[in-house]
């Protein structure tokens, strides 16, 4: 049975979800404007092998919702800090988009914290400012003709393209109020998330990491065939699983294949007991 959690970390209140299991632990970081609960598909079959929680990025669900400090820096803290409080440590991390960034810097910068990392659709970034600007921009004006407050939940998911499990996760994220469903997040805080996020590049930390490591890239998503390649050539230990039909939150367009593709990897390198250290 799930079960939230919130602590508070300098100030800043976190939460997030215990979705049970037994065995070695799993965390589970979201996206970019997700949240925790949208792991709940994910997490019914990883329970079977693992203790899994799932962390409300700062800024995103029941988290802080402004939060003064929205660094990647404050992000990897979060995690550490969940991680320690919960008695996780050894953990498999694993994360989506700006939680795969997260993840990697969790994993390079406290190893003794992580078994082992898989990242999907998100990596350690060009270093582009140009583009990445541009990518911002992007951002801004789609969260900004999502048509809230939406009228009803089913309005919801007509708008993110449902009935999926897609569509299901995005209008469970929101927040019901008396005039409709909200989103539970500001967009001035995701913008100003996502252009701390890529103001530099991160692959001094990717090749540090000695853990076993998956990278999932989705063939239409965000995360460009080139730098999955590198990311697999340049890591110490890593494989590389591409979903050719898969969208950006590919956890939730190919569940199946998302399922086969980690478990793979989680059953393959078992058992995730030992901390990697530093290599």
């Amino acid at each position: 049975m799930a079960g939230d959690f919130a602590f508070e970390r300098d100030g800043a209140h976190l939460a997030g979800v215990d979705f049970g299991g037994a065995g070695p632990a799993v965390l589970l970081l979201h996206g970019l404007a997700g949240y925790a609960r949208e792991w709940s598909q994910t997490a019914s079959w990883l329970t079977e092998r693992a203790h899994v929680v799932a962390l409300d990025g700062r800024g995103h669900g029941d988290s802080e919702r402004r939060p003064a400090d929205v660094s990647r820096s404050a992000h990897v803290a979060d995690a550490a800090f969940a991680v320690e409080r919960l008695g996780l440590a050894p953990v498999a991390v694993v994360g989506q988009s700006l939680g795969a960034l997260t993840a990697l810097l969790l994993a390079a910068d406290r190893p003794g914290l992580v078994s082992a990392l898989v990242v999907a659709e998100g990596g350690p970034g060009g270093g582009d400012m140009q583009a990445h600007e541009a990518n911002v921009a992007d951002l801004a004006r789609s969260l900004g003709r999502w048509p809230v407050p939406f009228a009803s939940r089913e309005a919801a998911v007509a708008f993110f393209g449902g009935p999926s499990l897609t569509a299901d996760a995005w209008a469970d994220g929101l927040e019901r109020r008396d005039d409709g469903w909200w989103p539970r997040f500001d967009v001035h805080v995701m913008v100003r998330t996502l252009r701390d996020a890529g103001r530099r590049s991160y692959w001094e930390e990717w090749e540090r990491i000695a853990c076993p490591t998956l990278v999932v890239r989705a063939g239409n998503g965000s995360l460009s065939a080139a730098d999955a390649r590198a990311m697999a050539e340049r890591g110490r230990d890593v494989q590389l699983v591409e979903v050719d039909d898969a969208k950006h939150d590919v956890h939730l367009d190919r569940p199946v294949q998302w399922r086969r593709a980690v478990s793979r990897f989680l059953d393959e390198r078992q058992p995730f007991t030992a901390a990697c250290g530093r290599g």
